[in-house]
């Protein structure tokens, strides 16, 4: 499949997507607490994010891991085409806005490097592929804290499921994925067959 047609089937799922997230239950984020995987509680510090629009609100469960002992951060994003940066962040602190206008930690906030990271979504797979907002931006600070070994977790409504995310090599799949209903672990990757 070209580029092109992967950018249109991408735009398509996103408009779907953006619908069936609209309509759900914001109070449902409460849930997430309950379903959270018990071998993710005791990372730290954790990357949060500030709920925009219709995503699905993380800060019950943010509370709870720091009720818990974890440190929280909150991103910080500069340009279009970097990863985000973490800053530490508690409930109450002041937050101003981004270069993307989002609400995030002042500069002279600790920076941290995550070792769990939340990600919003439009759109989710049980293989763990997301479908972002379409820059990239959360696909490129994956991997960079990937590469330290941090786990990247999806937040979603349940309704937010499709049976597979349209991807290209940028994509970078998420660990595991929790809605209110429950928990999904990323399958392991499978070995590729041999020649016949």
């Amino acid at each position: 499949m070209s580029e092109a047609q992967i950018a249109r089937r991408k735009a398509e799922a996103r408009a779907a997507a953006r619908a069936r997230r609209a309509g759900a239950d914001p109070a449902l984020a409460a849930a997430l607490v309950t379903h959270f995987p018990g071998e993710l509680w005791g990372l730290s510090p954790v990357a949060g994010y500030w709920p925009v629009g219709t995503e699905i609100d993380p800060r019950p469960l943010m509370a709870a891991l720091a009720g818990r002992g974890a440190v929280l951060a909150l991103p910080r994003l500069a340009a279009p085409n970097e990863a985000a940066r973490f800053f530490a962040w508690a409930p109450g602190d002041p937050l101003e806005a981004d270069a993307f206008g989002v609400p995030a930690p002042f500069l002279r906030q600790a920076e941290l490097r995550p070792k769990l990271i939340f990600a919003p979504l439009l759109a989710f797979d049980r293989a763990g592929y997301r479908l972002g907002q379409g820059g990239g931006i959360y696909d490129r600070t994956i991997a960079v804290l990937r590469a330290d070994g941090a786990i990247a977790v999806g937040l979603a409504y349940a309704v937010q499921e499709i049976p597979c995310a349209p991807t290209d090599a940028k994509d970078e799949p998420l660990d595991w994925v929790v809605t209110e209903l429950g928990a999904i672990r990323r399958p392991p990757p499978q070995s590729p067959a041999p020649p016949r």
